[in-house]
């Protein structure tokens, strides 16, 4: 991996470049550059008389303002570096959205769509056994996230409860409704992310009613993203791609037949549109583009390209460093993936205070605390860059969120006594 395409490398310069600007106290700045805590574990799993050994990862990155919360992956091509960055930025989420927690995140090498549903039970059990020391609802609190889902939260849960000998639904948040999951939990993520868009829309004066949108992925997120931009502003959605490639149509798309269109394969099948491919999705001509698929998207090589009013990152690390200059220099407003992609971690968290609380919200509750809390991170953001625009300092809000985030966690350790 290129050393400027390292997602870990990237989230330490974000933070260096925060840290400088905010003058970060430097002893704080070195305990925030790296984990508290990194875990590897070895999982074997042994299925028809054969066996195979899986790696995997659990980072604990800062725990200053409540137990690490992070989802799992199931990837071929995990590596430890990414999920310190995720876990990076899940500590700089959870401060943003001012909820009680920090950040952690987890990951398997494997390739899931290889692994039927027994293998995939064993494998999850496997991972939970190997760091049941470590986990716990007032400890470090996983979820789902790149190719692991309600179900196997729910093996993950039960296996843990049978460590600890009682029913423990606090410490897995993402499971099914039948085992106390939370509703909106599944389309918060894309639900948080038009939230955000409504906000921003209103700060540039963009009608969303006549907004052309792309959407780079069609994913979990994207999918959300592509039904919720419809159905909440009427939101013309004229591009959108999965790992394959991509459809445009200047008529707009039908959500209805993209979905029947991938569950045949891709949806480059797609029969009334124009095949392009997912880099040309990203340099439309469009008024919001949303990448919902996976990191470092958009470089220094095609950012002078991007022709949207709005970025809205629903996926984690979409854009790197150099670029995010090139877009705030060309008065694009891109808005951070650590703010936009906040609604799955808010929605998490409303889970676990059920689960510790015993008592259950209606989808309507929750969607109204979700709005509350991002709609008031986005003010959080746009004030912190007003605030060093006043000071004659322009800063782009990607380093205005993280110097709300950082300042959080570097008091909380201030008071605890770190440094």
């Amino acid at each position: 991996m290129p050393e400027e395409l390292n997602p870990f490398k990237i989230s330490q310069q974000q933070l260096d470049n925060a840290a400088e600007i905010m003058k970060l106290d430097r002893v704080a700045h070195k305990i925030l550059r790296e984990p508290v805590r990194t875990l590897i574990v070895n999982i074997p799993v042994k299925t028809n008389g054969s066996a195979e050994v899986f790696t995997g990862f659990r980072v604990q990155y800062n725990d200053a303002r409540g137990p690490g919360k992070g989802g799992i992956r199931y990837h071929p091509k995990e590596s430890l570096d990414t999920v310190k960055a995720l876990a990076a930025w899940m500590t700089w989420k959870t401060a943003l959205a001012n909820i009680p927690y920090g950040g952690a995140k987890g990951g398997v090498i494997c390739n899931p769509k290889e692994l039927n549903d027994t293998t995939l039970e064993i494998l999850s059990r496997g991972y939970i056994r190997a760091l049941g020391r470590f986990i716990g609802p007032k400890t470090d609190i996983p979820a789902p996230d790149v190719y692991t889902n309600p179900q196997i939260m729910a093996w993950m849960m039960d296996e843990y409860s049978r460590l600890v000998g009682h029913d423990e639904f606090g410490v897995i948040t993402g499971k099914p409704l039948d085992i106390w999951g939370s509703e909106g939990r599944f389309d918060s993520t894309a639900m948080g992310g038009m939230y955000v868009l409504r906000e921003s829309a209103k700060e540039l004066d963009i009608d969303l009613r006549n907004a052309t949108v792309a959407i780079q992925g069609f994913g979990n997120a994207g999918n959300f993203a592509f039904e919720l931009v419809k159905k909440l502003f009427g939101s013309k959605i004229v591009a959108v791609s999965d790992s394959i490639g991509g459809v445009y149509s200047g008529e707009g798309l039908d959500y209805e037949k993209l979905v029947r269109t991938k569950k045949n394969g891709s949806i480059t099948a797609y029969e009334k549109g124009e095949k392009i491919s997912n880099k040309e999705l990203l340099t439309e001509d469009v008024d919001i583009l949303i990448p919902a698929a996976i990191e470092n998207q958009i470089t220094k090589s095609n950012a002078d390209n991007v022709k949207a009013k709005i970025v809205l990152e629903l996926a984690n690390g979409p854009v790197t460093p150099d670029a995010d200059k090139i877009l705030f220099e060309k008065g694009i407003l891109d808005l951070p993936d650590f703010l936009v992609n906040a609604g799955g971690v808010i929605v998490s968290y409303f889970e676990w205070v059920q689960n510790t609380g015993n008592y259950y919200w209606s989808e309507e509750d929750v969607y109204k605390r979700l709005d509350s809390i991002i709609t008031k991170s986005f003010i959080d953001v746009m004030s912190m860059q007003q605030k060093y625009s006043a000071m004659r300092k322009k800063i782009s809000p990607r380093t205005a969120a993280y110097i709300v985030a950082v300042e959080r966690v570097a008091k909380a350790m201030k008071v605890r006594g770190w440094y």
